[in-house]
């Protein structure tokens, strides 16, 4: 039912001249289902007040509630026809005064980890981009046929949206940067084996897909209700830069069942590592910070290493947002393995002496699609320094692309392999000792593909080499 409501809005949202893309299909989208989820979760608050014996006051008030302006219905229930917003008048109110009132909650909330206070900034930060009130009427009649009022129902939603959200990761670079596989996040998490009130952050959140799928690990039916809590409220924390990917983010942790997410609308490089204090520091990080960038010199002030490198500038964030002790999974460029240029070989240097960097797993071409890059996770435990590195080279047996994508299947073997750390075809193990102390290259150079490519250089070969291939040749 749900599949077939959100193809129904698709099929409403191309016919209106405001939304121009994937993106705004998502944007769009994402106000609508959020004040629809409100109401529902106002609703259930509500119902519980009364059996409790208690007043329950709501968020969201007079005009404003889902039912008297989105779908307003008669005492009987049904949709009352005789009150409802069509047409310019509906734009007009959504416009002048839904959103106005909307984001005047960012200023009332008593604190930012409040849901009022992620009401007010979702609607600061958007704009209603529907221009019919015909098609905006259609679309808030789909919205209202769904519900979210059990965890089965959410769940089915979430799965819905993440289907739209990589859709906009691979419509254009833009949306690219919201969306990292979710197989290989999956991986990423089991590695790092969360834990139950240990504190989870992102401070390069997007969609929130890291944050998502740790909640849908962590969540069992097991859990006690004050680790429901613990898991809710004092579990997740992510910040994120950009507007869009913001909404986004509350949007998606919030269909995946987190009611009012800790996520924070700033950039995160602006922050002076220097001044992160223990209150500020985390157990788990797990990200994917965007590379590239070109980052101004005043932003670069905050880092020890200077360098114009968006991803070197989160890695030395990352490092010092980490507990003692914690553990980290971060995606990065296969190049910071191996550049020469000084803040490269000063920042692995770094990394190795503030972090035991235990394991790199090498991932190939396609594993992000529309990306021209390479791309490996470091996987590091703060406190003791490296001593060595298990390096494992993903091979899915394919190219891999946007009708052949990442599954969890390709990436069985390296989880399973990786408890054990054992050398392998694809995997080996690099001494720390071994390492060139002027560069600390980490290149991934595989010491178990066959030995005639070993071999293979441009001096003349080796006696021992050529008896090694006729061996093979002759068995």
């Amino acid at each position: 039912m749900y599949e077939n409501t959100f193809n129904k809005i698709e099929r409403d949202l191309r016919a209106e001249e405001g939304i121009a893309n994937e993106l705004d299909y998502v944007e769009q989208t994402s106000w609508v289902l959020f004040l629809k989820y409100l109401h529902d979760l106002e609703t259930e608050r509500a119902d519980r007040a009364e059996l409790d014996g208690v007043v329950y006051t709501p968020i969201i008030d007079g005009e404003y509630r889902w039912d008297k302006w989105a779908a307003p219905k008669t005492t009987s229930g049904e949709f009352d026809h005789n009150t409802v917003r069509i047409g310019d008048d509906l734009i007009k109110f959504v416009d002048q005064d839904l959103f106005p009132y909307l984001a005047s909650f960012r200023q009332s909330a008593t604190s930012p980890q409040t849901i009022q206070y992620k009401i007010g900034e979702v609607f600061t930060e958007l704009r209603n981009k529907f221009r019919s009130g015909y098609i905006l009427r259609d679309v808030l009649n789909a919205v209202d046929g769904l519900s979210f009022n059990t965890q089965a129902e959410r769940h089915e939603l979430s799965q819905l949206y993440e289907t739209r959200i990589r859709r906009m990761g691979n419509a254009g670079r833009n949306g690219g940067e919201y969306y990292t596989p979710r197989p290989l996040i999956r991986a990423m998490i089991k590695v790092t084996d969360l834990k139950i009130g240990e504190t989870i952050y992102d401070g390069a959140c997007g969609s929130a897909g890291f944050l998502c799928e740790a909640y849908d690990y962590l969540r069992t039916d097991k859990l006690s209700a004050s680790e429901y809590e613990t898991l809710q409220t004092k579990t997740f924390y992510g910040q994120e830069k950009k507007g869009l990917a913001y909404v986004i983010g509350i949007m998606n942790m919030v269909l995946h069942g987190i009611e009012a997410p800790n996520l924070i609308h700033s950039n995160t490089l602006n922050e002076n590592v220097m001044d992160i204090q223990e209150k500020d520091r985390h157990d788990i990080i797990l990200a994917n910070p965007p590379f590239g960038g070109g980052e101004r010199r005043e932003v670069q002030q905050n880092f020890p290493i200077r360098t114009g490198e968006t991803a070197y500038l989160f890695l030395q964030h990352f490092i010092r947002k980490l507990k003692a002790g914690g553990r980290a999974a971060v995606v990065i460029k296969n190049t910071f393995l191996s550049n020469t240029d000084n803040a490269s070989v000063a920042l692995r240097k770094e990394l190795l002496e503030a972090a035991e960097l235990h394991t790199i797993l090498d991932c190939p071409q396609g594993t992000f699609q529309g990306a021209g890059v390479k791309t490996v996770v470091l996987f590091f435990e703060k406190g003791a320094p490296t001593r060595d590195i298990w390096f494992y080279q993903l091979d899915p047996g394919r190219s891999l692309g946007k009708t052949n994508p990442l599954n969890d299947d390709d990436l069985a073997e390296f989880v399973a392999l990786q408890r054990t750390r054992s050398n392998g075809p694809k995997s080996w193990i690099v001494n720390r000792a071994d390492l060139d102390e002027t560069t600390y290259d980490l290149s991934v150079k595989n010491p178990n593909t066959p030995e005639a490519e070993r071999c293979a250089a441009p001096k003349r070969s080796s006696p021992t080499c050529w008896r090694g291939m006729l061996k093979r040749r002759k068995s």
